[in-house]
């Protein structure tokens, strides 16, 4: 056994827990397995990521999670091995802030669209009305990416996992990553899918191309923007007053919402079969005003 197993590995004159340790209630290996990495999802949000998480204690890993070090090293005989279920851990989005829908953003898209139901009378304000959503989501969108340590933290995985060696955990990150993405893909094209439909408009048929495709690239040009934040603070800052897309009035508009919009709105066309009186208008804003409506 090398000297570093030997190091990482719990020895059998490892003296008996005395005080508190003594007196602390028995956790099943699933509880502590969950405490630990909970603990150490914490720490690495907290103080950003490396891929070798060097800057990761494993004993003070074991500290915050409170649980004994016996059942640590029964889960896990080497450190090297929780660590490569950290790094899973974190590819799957296992924080609350990434795996979760937003309540907020949902309510938000609610209330534009019935402050400008008016909007909804001619073709090109309903477009119109498209990219007022997307100019405010936008918004809204890059700055819970750019102030969460937790997607700072998966973006920066997503960056740097190929620097992992060759062999099962890269492939098993790797494949985590894809799925995390393509949950949030799931979630972002069925809400464009959604309020699109509401608003009587369509996907461009001769584009041949899906609500899936457009969530894609719309998530990519905001993720890539908050990557280049930190160097470019102009990115949260710059604003241009101007109509891009026919509104009544010309509006402040961000860097990641001209962006999102100009993807967006290339895509999507009033959709002909769709006519709209007081009737049509109405029910928009009974779907709107109803408590059960999402966008998923």
């Amino acid at each position: 056994m090398s000297q570093r197993e030997e190091a990482g590995k719990v020895g059998s004159d490892t003296p008996a827990p005395t005080g508190a340790a003594r007196r602390r209630r028995r956790l099943s290996d699933e509880q502590t397995e969950q405490r630990m990495l909970s603990a150490a999802l914490d720490m690495v949000n907290s103080a950003g990521l490396t891929v070798s998480l060097d800057h990761i204690s494993f004993e003070d890993v074991i500290r915050d999670a409170g649980v004994s070090r016996s059942a640590v090293y029964r889960r896990w005989p080497y450190k090297d091995l929780f660590f490569s279920d950290l790094l899973k851990a974190l590819a799957r989005g296992a924080s609350p802030a990434i795996g979760g829908g937003n309540a907020d953003a949902v309510e938000n898209v609610r209330q534009i669209m019935l402050d400008h139901l008016d909007w909804l009378r001619t073709p090109d304000t309903r477009r119109a009305l498209a990219a007022e959503v997307l100019r405010q989501g936008a918004r809204s969108e890059f700055e819970t990416f750019h102030r969460s340590a937790e997607w700072r933290t998966y973006f920066a995985l997503q960056a740097t996992f190929l620097s992992l060696p060759a062999g099962d955990l890269r492939t098993e990150v790797e494949q985590a990553l894809a799925a995390s993405d393509a949950a949030l893909n799931t979630r972002v094209a069925a809400a464009y899918q959604r309020v699109t439909e509401l608003i009587g408009l369509r996907l461009r048929p001769e584009l041949d191309t899906s609500f899936h495709d457009i969530a894609t690239l719309a998530t990519a040009i905001i993720r890539g923007l908050v990557v280049m934040a930190p160097a470019n603070p102009d990115i949260t800052t710059r604003h241009v007053h101007a109509n891009p897309f026919a509104a009544p009035d010309a509006a402040d508009w961000s860097q990641p919402a001209l962006g999102m919009a100009a993807v967006v709105m290339t895509f999507v066309e009033p959709d002909p079969a769709v006519t709209w009186d007081d009737d049509r208008i109405a029910a928009v804003r009974a779907t709107l005003e109803s408590p059960t409506w999402t966008m998923t």
